[in-house]
């Protein structure tokens, strides 16, 4: 071995044993200077021992992290054991021994740790919408170590449906500490319950946002992050400076590096693309193979279009082989520096232009057979690069990362088919009215304020489950019960078989019955 090759000093194995620790404590690792000056990663013992006891662990040293008053003391309540059970509620269930659903009535923080006996890794989506921390909502105050009698001691910290709730305004000192460790608690538990490709999905607004994305850093660790989304709900004209009528989302996944290895992509059908296909094959039966005629019927088509119509944007769709509908696409090689050699021109016989770039195909075997296929169209004559085809349904030969997999790909059926896809912007827009006045209907009444939109959640939960058509969705802040709305809706629109958990603090719906705090599991 030569002296060039040799490594001149040992691995650094104290810095992949932190690493490992990360893994299973990201909390616990946080950024450090050593002797020398230079940040390195390092262990927080202090708190990798609180994440080991059942009691508060001081610590006074100071070091790079996110802290508020109670912290300790939420994870200790995340992790202290209790000896609750819950109870099946047969009478008021539909189907209970058969049904893959569950509708829990109780505390979420100890329905959260109930489950982890059953369920531990099982689930593949987590939404939640938890109280917002505006100064009038309230927030729930966790003290399982105490006793009964002492906790109703404390004065206003119980609901008159016995939930653990306590007003929370701005003038308290603990104003942001409360929500934090409420919210804290929760996250460290549901965590458990994720499968390794497990996603969470969190509604927030202004007021807690910046602390929210801090705290999911900690507890999943920030390498999982995957985006902050916008939802914009509508403008408030009667805001004195900037209307403020969005919310945000923010996504993590439990392992998002699995997901990589996995190379799993998320992709959503491009909205139209089925009304552009049911035209094509309209046109088809009265046109047959004469596919300049279906070109020329399909271009009418798109004009005639209303500017609101979702295919509208999609009118480069307007060419049509025996595959369908398709636009032409780049055929240089992505990010330069791709092979050339010699494409011959089907009518001149001479070489074409190689695009600046190179070649999309990496041998001259590969471009042949997908000119063989049909994927190749040719320009006028040589001077020019030819490009690529892609249909508003792919064929399985055409799919890479911008397509779909062609695993997922029918050819033997014409209604359940794969259609052109796209990535989700991080900002969407849809008014909350929508889901307010479809509730209103549904209920008669006016039951629940602000309820979230369940055609949306739908498209996410559809979005972030590529390969899994039966997942398990939970949202332990339930409320209206959203998210289950939105579990069937994606079963109904994208034939999935997905099933939900559902968890919410019992509530006194009737004011002339008597309190009934008791835990209870509905179907």
């Amino acid at each position: 071995m030569t002296m060039d090759k040799l490594k001149l000093h040992s691995p650094d194995l104290s810095q992949d044993n932190i690493a490992k620790i990360r893994d299973l404590f990201p909390g616990c690792v946080t950024e450090a200077t050593d002797e020398n000056g230079k940040v390195r990663l390092a262990v927080d013992f202090d708190q990798l021992r609180q994440e080991l006891s059942d009691h508060v662990v001081e610590g006074p040293r100071e070091r790079y992290r996110l802290d508020w008053p109670g912290k300790r003391e939420a994870l200790i309540t995340a992790n202290v054991p209790i000896s609750n059970t819950l109870r099946p509620a047969r009478d008021e269930s539909v189907a209970f021994d058969t049904t893959k659903n569950l509708f829990i009535e109780g505390d979420n923080l100890q329905t959260l740790k109930l489950l982890q006996e059953t369920y531990l890794g099982q689930v593949k989506v987590i939404y939640i919408d938890p109280p917002y921390n505006t100064g009038k909502d309230f927030i729930y105050r966790d003290n399982f170590t105490v006793e009964k009698e002492q906790f109703e001691k404390n004065a206003g910290e119980r609901s008159a449906e016995g939930g653990r709730l306590v007003a929370n305004p701005d003038t308290r000192g603990r104003y942001h500490s409360d929500w934090m460790s409420m919210i804290y608690a929760r996250l460290t538990v549901a965590k458990r319950l994720l499968k390794d490709d497990g996603i969470i999905l969190v509604s927030i607004d202004d007021y807690e946002q910046a602390a929210l994305r801090k705290l999911m850093d900690q507890v999943f660790g920030e390498t999982n992050f995957v985006a902050q989304l916008v939802w914009e709900k509508g403008r408030k004209n009667d805001a004195k400076f900037f209307s403020v009528g969005h919310e945000y989302m923010l996504v993590f996944a439990k392992n998002l590096t699995w997901l990589r290895e996995k190379q799993e992509v998320w992709r959503e059908e491009k909205p139209g693309a089925r009304d552009i296909w049911e035209e094509f094959k309209r046109l088809r039966g009265l046109h047959g193979e004469d596919f300049k005629a279906i070109e020329a019927d399909l271009s009418q088509w798109y004009s005639d279009l209303p500017k609101s119509h979702p295919a509208k944007k999609w009118a480069r769709y307007k060419r049509v082989d025996k595959n369908g509908p398709w636009r032409d696409r780049d055929i240089s090689w992505p990010g330069g520096d791709g092979p050339r050699y010699d494409v011959i021109h089907p009518e001149t016989g001479l070489p074409c232009e190689v695009p600046e770039a190179g070649w999309r195909y990496s041998t001259p075997q590969e471009m042949q057979r997908q000119i063989k296929l049909g994927l190749v169209e040719f320009r006028e004559d040589h001077t020019q690069p030819p490009f690529r085809k892609a249909h508003i349904r792919p064929i399985p030969e055409e799919a890479d990362g911008n397509q779909v997999d062609s695993n997922d790909i029918d050819d033997d059926g014409e209604d359940d088919t794969d259609f052109a896809t796209q990535v989700r912007g991080s900002y969407f827009y849809k008014q909350s009215q929508v889901s307010v006045k479809y509730l209103r209907k549904l209920m008669g009444a006016k039951v629940f304020t602000n309820p979230k939109d369940h055609d949306e959640l739908a498209k996410l939960i559809e979005y972030v489950t590529p390969h899994d058509r039966s997942a398990l969705v939970m949202d332990f802040f339930a409320g209206s019960a959203s998210t289950a709305e939105a579990v069937f809706r994606a079963n109904a629109t994208y034939g999935t078989n997905h099933r939900f958990i559902m968890v919410q603090l019992p509530e006194d719906l009737n004011r002339h019955s008597p309190d009934n705090p008791q835990t209870r599991l509905r179907c």
